[in-house]
């Protein structure tokens, strides 16, 4: 899910009702988000959402079985943890960065090329 988004989606997975926490995840997405989340104490459930006619991977839903997670508020809250204790940012949820520095809203020179000056 995009973190730009804070639409909170409840649907069943292997008949179990949870909270969707991304849809249409690759294997790596959905075994990094699987990762992250069980190491925050939440029971992770997912579903193989297999490929289209013409190739393609597959992709997956996964889900939390904590009907009150939201994934935007969690993360802009500061309530999720790395496995080595950090605080998870934006940029860790989204994977473009390890060591992400947690003030999001700083802008530095060259972060975005043609808009800072």
């Amino acid at each position: 899910m995009a973190l730009n988004n804070a639409k909170h989606i409840v649907s069943e997975i292997n008949g179990v009702r949870c909270t969707i926490v991304e849809t249409g995840a690759s294997l790596e997405r959905a075994a990094f988000l699987k990762d992250l989340l069980t190491t925050n104490n939440l029971e992770v459930m997912e579903i193989r959402e297999p490929a289209q006619e013409g190739g393609g991977e597959d992709k997956y839903t996964i889900g939390v079985t904590d009907l009150l997670f939201n994934p935007v508020f969690a993360v802009y809250e500061k309530q999720l943890k790395t496995p080595e204790g950090d605080l998870i940012t934006s940029g860790y949820w989204n994977q473009e960065c390890i060591n992400c520095d947690p003030r999001y809203w700083i802008r530095r020179k060259g972060a975005r090329k043609g808009l800072d000056g």
